[in-house]
């Protein structure tokens, strides 16, 4: 195997004179923290264990017992671990994890879903010389159901490392996991545990290829949709470090920092157990998924001595680099090449309801509005839960029957965002985006946002119904209004967009080629003509065909397109660019992220968050709550529930359609 890590071995070491330093900076009063930070980061685990021999016999006293009396807090947590050997501070890391109240489970998850048999083994014997018990009874005290069943397999360590595959059985275990989850009603979880706890990593990547081409999703989605909750989580991660294992910590990495608050156990584990291993790939993975370097997130969530021993475990700063490592090129390539594989199914989480009676529902509304007070529940009840073509039809029997409008009626007796998000619902989508582009335009500024959400996100034909309504409501086509409120560039990108003339039909390979070649040369033209490539390809091929050309453009470039779109564009072209990519590449993860903006932070972006729920409710919001929850680690439904309010959130929330 070969180590990429940041941390190696110190040449012309000495433990005895390294032991000296050590105790001379914790002599006397106060401590020489980086004397001993700088001493510490730039040694290899096993000269550490060395030193702490050495200081034995010179001084007669434990180094770690007088680290943990100098030093405090995390800066004390860090140091400490470092000076663990990794056998030792796994066990250490599980032993918190089930000790006490609570379990945590994402510390099992991310431990035993990444580590070899041998770290596994070594681990295990560690865990019993320290805590004199059983590792393994120790987790199944503590967790239930096919989660303990899959953490039990993973403990025994006995994972296929032979590295020899065998094509039938790859062709067998395929059909084996379509067989046991979406072919079926319900899932057959031992057969899932079964293949994913034993068979190797080589020849599990092979099965997720063939997987797809037989279920038309990848093996990531169907874990999504068929699992739940920690099992779910287990399996995904498991999933993850098949394909890469940094991919799977510079997930790890950003989810501990990104938000309010630092997940500091998580920061500090991975960054000791990975220093010497392939720290230095997860930095690249890091980048090329999160555009940002990892030094930089640590640079701006972390301070004093702890920021400072944890960016000498990082090693280095990759903003200022440009291209990929081959590591990070082969895991891009093969990114953009899932996206193009999958198929993903689209979920909604409003469906038309059973047994539905137009005439009913009309009394039903105008009994709720009328007298005094409004029943706002009764209101709910029926708006939310029904389709928006059955909605069109108790609009109708609402006139037919009662002479009355109810647009008009609800608008009189709801009010705030309560109102508008009924109304939202009750517009036909072609209404309702139409609705959203005028307001995105009108007064002072206008919402660049919104505009770049909907049409990037929109089908040839929703957008064309969106015209045509617009004209018919504002007596101007949308296009002029466009044209009128922009300028430049973006401009000439929304115009392309409105034209709803986006080429269909799945990618053509020898055009991809050449389109990849193309923007990868207008990479070095100025940006003028830059972005007029850029937009003469990224709005107008279809989505299959732009998935290849992004792929193919990773070879020519040898980087990746979203990270030339950050690096060279700016302001709302940029923006435009971007969402494209990222619809490109995964819808449902655009909207999460959209969903995400509008409610974290300060204030809540309602107009946004109206947008989004009522326009993809009926389309992929289930997808949309899955890829939320799987990137923010918390529930679409429990951000609504911490951002929103009164009957606002009510209605929100039987939208949103469950707690994932």
């Amino acid at each position: 195997m070969v180590f990429r890590g940041t941390i190696t071995d110190a040449p012309n070491f000495d433990a005895t004179a390294d032991a000296e330093a050590l105790y001379n900076a914790m002599k006397g009063i106060g401590s020489d923290k980086e004397a001993i930070l700088d001493l510490v980061t730039s040694r290899s685990n096993a000269q550490r264990q060395e030193i702490i021999a050495a200081y034995k016999s010179s001084f007669g006293k434990d180094l770690i017992d007088d680290l943990k009396y100098e030093l405090t807090g995390k800066f004390e947590r860090l140091i400490v671990s470092l000076m663990r050997t990794p056998a030792y501070h796994d066990a250490k890391e599980i032993h918190d994890a089930v000790k006490g109240a609570g379990t945590d489970e994402r510390c099992l998850i991310e431990v035993l879903a990444s580590r070899n048999n041998k770290q596994i083994h070594d681990m295990v014997a560690a865990y019993r010389d320290a805590y004199g018990r059983e590792i393994e009874e120790d987790i199944i005290m503590d967790t239930s159901g096919h989660f303990k069943k899959m953490l039990v397999v993973l403990l025994q360590g006995t994972r296929d490392e032979s590295g020899v595959v065998d094509a039938d059985l790859v062709e067998q275990d395929a059909q084996d996991l379509y067989a046991a989850g979406e072919e079926q009603w319900g899932t057959d979880e031992a057969k899932f545990i079964m293949i994913l706890g034993n068979r190797s990593m080589t020849h599990l990547r092979m099965v997720f290829d063939a997987y797809e081409k037989i279920a038309e999703t990848s093996i990531e989605d169907s874990i999504k949709s068929e699992l739940s909750g920690d099992f779910e989580r287990l399996m995904l991660a498991v999933v993850q470090c098949i394909r890469s294992v940094p991919m799977f910590f510079a997930r790890r990495l950003y989810k501990s920092m990104k938000g309010l608050g630092t997940a500091d156990n998580t920061l500090i584990r991975i960054m000791i157990c990975r220093s010497e291993i392939d720290m230095l790939d997860i930095r690249e993975c890091f980048r090329l998924r999160y555009e940002k370097s990892l030094y930089n997130m640590i640079k701006d969530d972390t301070s004093g001595d702890y920021k400072r021993t944890l960016l000498e475990l990082c090693g280095g700063d990759d903003d200022l680099a440009g291209e990929f490592f081959p590591e990070a090129a082969q895991i891009a390539y093969k990114m953009w090449e899932l996206s193009a594989m999958t198929k993903v199914q689209l979920r909604p989480t409003v469906r038309p309801a059973a047994d539905f009676d137009p005439a009913a529902d009309a009394q039903a509304l105008r009994k709720a509005m009328k007298g005094f007070g409004t029943d706002e529940d009764a209101i709910i009840e029926i708006i939310a839960k029904r389709s928006n073509a059955q909605r069109q039809e108790i609009r109708q029997a609402f006139k037919s029957l009662l002479g009355r409008d109810l647009m008009k009626d609800l608008k009189s007796e709801l009010s705030k965002n309560l109102e508008r998000l009924i109304i939202g619902l009750m517009l036909t989508p072609a209404e309702f985006d139409a609705k959203m582009m005028r307001k995105a335009m009108e007064g002072a500024g206008t919402d660049e946002h919104a505009l770049i959400e909907i049409l990037v996100t929109r089908s040839n034909e929703e957008i064309q119904a969106m015209c045509a309504a617009y004209e018919n409501a504002y007596k101007k086509s949308l296009e002029a209004a466009i044209q009128s409120d922009t300028s430049g560039h973006f401009c000439r990108i929304l115009v392309s967009l409105v034209q709803g003339a986006r080429e269909v039909g799945p990618a053509d390979m020898e055009r991809a080629n050449e389109d990849a070649q193309e923007l990868a040369d207008a990479c070095n033209a100025d940006s003028d003509d830059m972005e007029m490539k850029f937009m003469s390809i990224l709005c107008t091929r279809s989505f299959p065909h732009l998935r290849k050309v992004f792929q193919e453009f990773v070879k020519c470039s040898n980087k990746d397109i979203e990270q030339i779109i950050k690096k060279e564009m700016s302001g709302d072209v940029k923006n435009a660019f971007y969402a494209i990519v990222r619809s490109v590449k995964n819808q449902p993860s655009y909207f999460a992220d959209r969903l995400y903006k509008a409610m974290k932070g300060l204030g809540t972006d309602d107009r946004a968050l109206i947008r989004i729920m009522v326009s993809r409710s009926e389309i992929d919001l289930f997808n949309i709550r899955k890829e939320f929850k799987e990137t923010h680690d918390a529930s679409l439904h429990e951000f609504i529930q911490g951002d929103t309010s009164g009957d606002y959130r009510k209605t929100l929330l039987v939208l949103c359609g469950g707690e994932d």
